[in-house]
């Protein structure tokens, strides 16, 4: 483990996510990190800005048939289908371990309907440890659900809904299956969102040709990794030039280079998702590496660089 533990004084990490401020902007992406436990032999949690846990439901939900991953060139797609067993087992067996690390828990949360997002969003709003909520509108592997991430009219009426619901931060994540990801962010910002995280996974297939089977339990999937980062940071520059809210980045990142770019094009803050399965300590090396990577542009604190791309 490196031995660089704080950054230069000089150098201020902290960001403001609307409501919510974090002590840096590197935080894990839901579905990549587990419940924090997992990761707590090779990563010093209370580092990372904040943990995403996997996102959960209203019910148990199964998930889909196997396969449920498949490795692609540069990437990898999955079908999970958001397997978990439920908000409530997640506030009695899960919650009170994530509450008690040092630093912030955004608790992701998909529903069919916007009264099953609304009825979680308010069973969350008063748990201890629960910095902010995640709005999963994004998912491609589930039935239900996903047409608040397409429809713009749907999704600002469900931020609307479980702002007013709730009394935490409330952060919307966009899914890059749209015409219009710029359209999108404004409807996500229209409805009060206190943030916007973008992408979630592009929409992928993996077949065998012998067998003329898809690879997936499911056939499509989610494609992350490398592969999507050009996507991502599209997607981030775009939004940024369509909304004033605070945008998180998704996608592909890896390596402090990616995090700059990211920042650079227009994000207050990162996500690291699929690098945490082959590269669980690259959160840790990136936070020690970012400090430098600012003072080699001149800042002194992350929203210096934030959106200064020259075009």
């Amino acid at each position: 483990m490196s031995t660089l533990r704080n950054p230069p004084i000089d150098i201020d990490l902290a960001v403001q996510l609307g409501r919510l401020q974090l002590a840096n902007p590197i935080l894990v992406a839901s579905g990549t990190f587990g419940y924090g436990r997992e990761m707590a032999s090779l990563v010093d949690l209370s580092r990372l800005g904040g943990i995403l846990p996997k996102t959960i439901t209203q019910e148990l939900r199964k998930g889909n048939a196997p396969w449920r991953t498949v490795e692609t060139a540069s990437g990898m797609l999955n079908s999970i289908g958001l397997d978990n067993d439920g908000i409530d087992a997640f506030a009695a067996h899960h919650l009170p371990y994530l509450a008690s690390l040092n630093t912030a828990i955004v608790v992701s949360i998909a529903g069919r309907t916007q009264e099953e997002f609304v009825e979680m969003c308010r069973q969350l709003s008063d748990a201890a440890g629960v910095a902010a909520i995640e709005l999963n509108i994004s998912c491609p592997n589930v039935s239900g659900g996903v047409d608040f991430g397409t429809d713009a009219t749907m999704c600002e009426n469900l931020v609307t809904a479980c702002r007013q619901s709730c009394a935490l931060p409330i952060i919307a994540k966009l899914t890059p299956n749209v015409t219009s990801i710029a359209t999108m962010a404004v409807a996500a910002a229209a409805g009060g969102a206190d943030a916007i995280s973008l992408i979630n996974t592009c929409q992928g297939m993996a077949i065998d040709w012998r067998r003329r089977r898809p690879l997936l339990g499911n056939v499509i999937g989610g494609l992350s990794g490398p592969a999507i980062k050009p996507i991502a940071l599209r997607a981030v520059y775009q939004a940024a030039q369509a909304v004033d809210t605070p945008l998180i980045g998704i996608g592909g990142i890896a390596t402090i280079d990616d995090v700059m770019e990211f920042l650079v094009a227009g994000a207050m803050a990162v996500q690291l998702g699929t690098v945490n399965f082959y590269n669980p300590k690259a959160s840790t090396d990136i936070l020690d590496a970012l400090p430098p990577a600012l003072a080699e542009l001149g800042a002194k604190s992350v929203s210096e660089v934030v959106g200064t791309l020259h075009t």
